[in-house]
């Protein structure tokens, strides 16, 4: 299947592969399909979060164990119902990043981690109830 992008043309990928968020992303609830976009060819730890219903519509997307030492993911029992969670080896967490004009200010979120269940394809974002994460986490202090 093909998909017309704002950032990369357009893309192929197989229509199986689609995630989707049953209750849209915050902010973006009318868009419940997205395509994960990962460059097989850089040892990047950043991917692409690319709605199929909207082809200006991508995040930009990292592994929040990768940044922070010690982040944890508590998920509610509805979170879990919701995205048919039977074994946690299946969900794949990811942080939103966020790239101002200034570099130097990029940040993920790590309060509000997005869980996709690889197995169902399900996603959503969440929010956690730990304090102690921060909503923005600049990414120039791990450099």
């Amino acid at each position: 299947m093909q998909l017309e992008t704002a950032h990369f043309g357009v893309i192929e990928f197989n229509e199986e592969d689609i995630l989707y968020f049953p209750e849209g992303i915050p902010g973006f609830e009318a868009n419940k399909k997205y395509a994960l976009i990962v460059d097989q060819e850089t040892s990047t730890n950043f991917f692409f979060l690319q709605s199929t219903e909207d082809s200006q519509l991508c995040f930009i997307v990292t592994d929040p164990f990768m940044l922070y030492a010690g982040y944890g993911v508590d998920v509610d029992d509805e979170d879990v119902e919701l995205l048919g969670i039977t074994d946690p080896k299946t969900v794949m967490t990811l942080a939103i990043v966020v790239i101002p004009e200034d570099i130097k200010e990029a940040r993920v979120n790590l309060k509000a981690p997005i869980l996709i269940n690889v197995e169902k394809k399900l996603g959503k974002q969440i929010i956690l109830k730990d304090d102690s994460l921060p909503i923005r986490y600049y990414l120039q202090q791990n450099s």
